[in-house]
C-alpha cells in the first residue's frame, strides 16, 4: 500500500470524529507537516467555514474545498485532515485515494453528537433534529467512507490510541 515513505496520509470521516486532533498528533509522531483542509480554505477565502456556508452557500464552499484539496495533495509527506463531506465529490475521492493513504475515522452517532457539542460551529447540523441529521448524513456518506484504505473506530479510543492504531497499520503495510 505504501508507495513511498513520503506519501501523504489523509484522514476522512464525519464531523467531530477527531480528524484534526488525531491528524495533529499523528503528524507530530511521524514528523510530518499537518494540514487542516478547512483552515486552508479559510486562509484562501478570508472567512471561517461557517461564514462561507452562511454567506455564500455550500456550493461555493465545495468549490473552494476542491481547489484547496488539489493544492494540498500536490505536496507530500503530510498528514491531512479533510472535511467530512470532501469525499462526496468523486474527483476528490479519487484524488485522495491516488495521492494519499486514505484513513477513515468512524464513531458512534452518540459519540459524534457528544463531541460536536451544541453544533453551533457545524453548519450542516443547524436546525432540526441533530441526531436525525447526523444519521442521514452518515447514510449518505457511508458508501464513500468505505472506500478508504483503512478505517479506525474512534468511539472508545483516545487521540493517542487512534494515532497508534494508524501507525501500527502503516507499519504492517510497508
Amino acid at each position: 500500500m505504501l508507495r513511498n515513505s513520503k506519501q501523504n496520509i489523509a484522514l476522512t470521516g464525519f464531523m467531530a470524529v477527531g480528524k484534526s486532533a488525531v491528524g495533529r498528533t499523528l503528524a507530530r509522531r511521524l514528523k510530518r507537516r499537518f494540514v487542516d483542509l478547512d483552515r486552508e480554505i479559510e486562509k484562501t477565502a478570508g472567512l471561517k467555514v461557517r461564514q462561507i456556508f452562511n454567506q455564500q452557500g455550500e456550493l461555493v464552499f465545495r468549490k473552494l474545498e476542491k481547489e484547496a484539496l488539489a493544492r494540498v495533495l500536490a505536496g507530500e509527506n503530510q498528514v491531512i485532515a479533510t472535511g467530512g463531506g470532501v469525499i462526496m465529490d468523486e474527483e476528490n475521492l479519487q484524488l485522495l485515494r491516488k495521492r494519499s493513504l486514505l484513513v477513515c475515522l468512524a464513531a458512534s452517532t452518540e459519540q459524534l453528537l457528544k463531541r460536536a457539542g451544541n453544533g453551533a460551529k457545524r453548519p450542516l447540523l443547524q436546525g432540526g433534529n441533530r441526531k436525525e441529521r447526523v444519521e442521514e448524513l452518515l447514510r449518505q456518506r457511508q458508501e464513500k467512507y468505505a472506500l478508504a484504505h483503512a478505517t479506525v473506530d474512534t468511539t472508545d479510543l483516545t487521540i493517542d490510541q487512534v494515532a497508534s492504531k494508524i501507525i501500527d497499520w502503516l507499519n504492517r503495510e510497508e
